[in-house]
């Protein structure tokens, strides 16, 4: 069965749209959808046999998990990550929402949800109402990661019509929010003593060090 394909505007995403997505998280479901960045695979993180969907689609190694945690605001940060200093907190505080993503020290809980030895975790929260918006009905963070495009000169897929072919028969529903971007988040490591930028992407960072 191939997968739903809804449309849904950044300005106003229709809260019914947003129940009917929800819903298919709670469910297991995988769903594909837009951020500030590039489009995004993601599933309920507490949903153990989706994320192992995500794992198995992307071909991602247990001991290589690059995913990382969409969350509403900085609220679930003390549950998913640990001895996030006082300077780290602010700089996120002062640029999320954005296209940043943050490498932290996990806290204990993530192992346990993903079923994997995890030190760090990835949080993100995107500058884009609609999967923050999933979020904060569904109630916890999606586990997220980047949707690569097979093309050998485009890097990411950023039409989503062109995203639902290659995808409706792996994923249980597909979001339109319009054109994505093909530039990636800013990946900052702070889960050392020294900040480290992995990634430079869409999010300027140099500017608020």
């Amino acid at each position: 069965m191939a997968a739903s394909f809804i449309r849904l505007y950044e300005e106003n995403p229709d809260p019914r749209k947003i129940t009917q997505i929800v819903n298919v998280l709670r469910s297991g479901g995988l769903i594909i959808y837009p951020s500030d960045t590039i489009y995004g695979l993601g599933c309920d993180i507490f949903n153990q046999k989706a994320v192992d969907k995500v794992r198995r689609i992307k071909n991602i190694n247990d001991k290589k998990m690059d995913l990382a945690f969409v969350c509403f605001d900085l609220s679930h940060l003390s549950v998913y990550a640990k001895n996030v200093s006082t300077p780290v907190f602010k700089l996120m505080k002062k640029i999320l929402p954005g296209p940043y993503t943050f490498i932290l020290n996990a806290s204990s809980k993530v192992p346990k949800i993903l079923k994997v030895k995890k030190k760090k975790v990835g949080i993100r929260i995107p500058n884009n109402r609609i999967p923050r918006e999933i979020v904060q009905e569904l109630g916890n963070p999606i586990v997220t990661t980047s949707l690569h495009d097979d093309d050998k000169i485009l890097e990411y897929a950023t039409d989503p019509e062109l995203i639902y072919e290659q995808y409706k028969n792996q994923v249980d529903l597909i979001i339109d929010g319009g054109y994505g971007d093909n530039q990636a988040s800013t990946i900052i490591d702070y889960s050392g003593e020294e900040l480290e930028i992995i990634r430079e992407g869409k999010g300027e960072i140099n500017k608020f060090l």
